[in-house]
């Protein structure tokens, strides 16, 4: 069983210091931890070449050595390489699939949004675009339009 411990009991050490210390001591402690601190020669492949350009060519090596990774972060990304596969996903597509995906969805497609895509002008057949008014409206009453749709 521990005995009770009481600081009341135990004599305080005297008020002065058991010795002073040297006069200047504190004042001399950083040099003289320095002077026991080995010093090593710097490596030439440590970085002493770069320390030895001058001020703006260290700055446009390293902006060189930033734009160039951007570059090649740009150039290595996947977004890059996917945008070619979408397009040619999206041409095997049946017409009449997309037709069928525009108009059940919630978003209305207008002209405008459909004269945006630079794709639209390239496929479209050119026996179409020569048809009379005519012909369109007998192609347009043909079409079944439901009021949701319209």
């Amino acid at each position: 069983m521990n005995t009770p411990f009481r600081l009341d009991e135990h004599r305080r050490r005297p008020q002065p210091p058991l010795s002073l210390p040297p006069d200047r001591y504190f004042e001399q402690l950083p040099t003289r931890i320095m002077q026991r601190v080995p010093t090593a020669a710097p490596s030439p492949l440590a970085g002493g070449w770069l320390t030895a350009l001058s001020a703006p060519l260290r700055t446009a090596l390293a902006s060189a050595a930033v734009l160039g990774g951007f570059a090649a972060a740009f150039l290595l990304s996947p977004g890059a390489t996917v945008q070619p596969l979408a397009t040619a996903s999206l041409a095997q597509v049946p017409r009449a699939e997309l037709v069928q995906y525009l108009l059940a969805s919630e978003q209305r497609v207008t002209l405008a949004d459909l004269a945006e895509l630079p794709g639209a002008a390239q496929n479209a057949p050119t026996g179409t675009l020569q048809a009379s008014p005519e012909e369109l409206q007998e192609l347009l009453d043909a079409q079944s339009a439901e009021e949701a749709y319209l």
